[in-house]
């Protein structure tokens, strides 16, 4: 047997500060009044007792009256200006809405930031950040493989203009240029669950931002911006949702930088529905409780498939975490077509458990000699562990695994 659990610190990694598996609160960049556990329940609805609720409510309107005209065309000159969020009424939905703000509100409160910027999915948030440096006149990025497929061929095929270099953590201060805009990390990555030593990135980018992509981490386990990162994004869609029925992303920034995200995000339309922050505020709220249950199973499933014999290599990150992935020595797509509890799907994050083989899709749409070199093998299979008895998705998993046909 040639199984090992990974070690996912690598030549960069290293452990961070951050809330452990039982809730222990750590210090961060911008302090927690209140655990993180409590923060989750209660940020973005401070006020509504003074108004008589309990719920958050949702307000799905796409305009609003207004019989102050000159007010009105002050406010948008306004947010024309600098895209500081208007005073006062809302104005039209897609210069924002008092639902997605409270989401957002929310998010900048666990992260640790000043601020955060809602979309309608994870790549229109990233896109939205590229956006951003591009018309300040700095296309260039910076970024470490892996990265979420779509994002690595965002950056690649140069979609929106810009150019980008890819390097490994060591190399990311020799990569700079004078129009370098930003750096760009996923950590834990995916689909490998790699890890990067945040803080040592971000003293390496210098005066550039850094971007880490916090999907698989959540702030429940890791907080970027208490190591040095300025922008952290979020596939919403996953973890902060949690339960496979809205399609969002955020980036969680300081205000200046929120400030022209929300101007980028007015002109191109890339708004959240009303609906979906809803169902995202209402995710937060049970956010600490699903991760620290899920990276329970997760951890003992990563146990048990480094023990077995079918399985050539497992990866599990330090901080821990609902991801694990895992290389088998027979066939990956027998194991897809085994399992019947675990469902085979894309995406991740949900309270029900997941399995991919990347190389057919996630990552499908980069290059192959670019996926091997990120370490995604054809034999890796991406598995989101959700909530079930783990010893019914042991059962699963073990089936599956006996289906599997020896690869030459």
């Amino acid at each position: 047997m040639d199984s090992v659990v990974y070690d996912a610190y690598d030549a960069y990694g290293t452990r961070d500060a951050r809330d452990d598996l039982n809730g222990t609160r750590q210090v961060s960049a911008a302090p927690l009044v209140r655990a993180l556990a409590t923060e989750a329940v209660h940020a973005g609805r401070d006020d509504l007792a003074a108004q008589g609720l309990h719920a958050a409510p949702i307000d799905l309107s796409t305009t609003y009256p207004s019989y102050d005209s000159r007010g009105e065309a002050a406010r948008i000159d306004a947010f024309a200006a600098d895209g500081a969020e208007p005073d006062g009424p809302p104005v039209y939905a897609r210069l924002g809405n008092p639902t997605v703000a409270r989401f957002e509100t929310a998010l900048a409160r666990l992260e640790g930031t000043e601020s955060a910027v809602a979309f309608a999915s994870g790549m229109a948030a990233l896109s939205a950040v590229l956006l951003v440096r591009n018309a300040m006149g700095l296309r260039h990025v910076v970024a470490v493989r892996p990265l979420y497929g779509c994002s690595d061929h965002l950056l690649t095929a140069g979609l929106l203009g810009s150019e980008v270099t890819w390097v490994d953590p060591a190399g990311i201060a020799d990569a700079l240029r004078p129009d370098t805009g930003l750096v760009m990390v996923e950590s834990p990555a995916n689909p490998t669950l790699a890890e990067v030593d945040l803080r040592a990135v971000a003293h390496a980018c210098g005066s550039v931002p850094l971007l880490a992509d916090n999907t698989f981490a959540t702030p429940v386990l890791q907080r970027p911006a208490e190591h040095g990162a300025r922008l952290i994004l979020h596939s919403a869609t996953k973890y902060l949702g949690g339960h496979g029925d809205v399609m969002a992303g955020v980036v969680a920034c300081d205000e200046e930088f929120a400030r022209r995200l929300r101007q980028v995000r007015f002109a191109t339309g890339g708004v959240l529905h009303p609906l979906a922050g809803y169902l995202l505020l209402r995710g937060l709220s049970t956010l600490p409780v699903r991760v620290r249950a899920a990276s329970s199973n997760a951890a003992e499933l990563a146990r048990r498939l480094a023990a077995d014999p079918r399985v050539a290599r497992v990866h599990y990150p330090h901080i821990g975490g609902a991801m694990i992935a895992f290389e088998v020595h027979g066939d990956p797509h027998d194991v897809i077509a085994g399992v019947r509890l675990v469902t085979p799907a894309v995406s991740l994050g949900s309270v029900d458990s997941l399995i991919q083989h990347p190389a057919s899709i996630s990552h499908r749409i980069v290059p192959e000699q670019d996926r091997h070199d990120a370490g995604v093998s054809d034999r890796l299979l991406r598995m989101s562990v959700g909530l079930e008895d783990v010893d019914d998705l042991w059962a699963d998993l073990d089936a599956a695994l006996g289906n599997t046909v020896p690869v030459a």
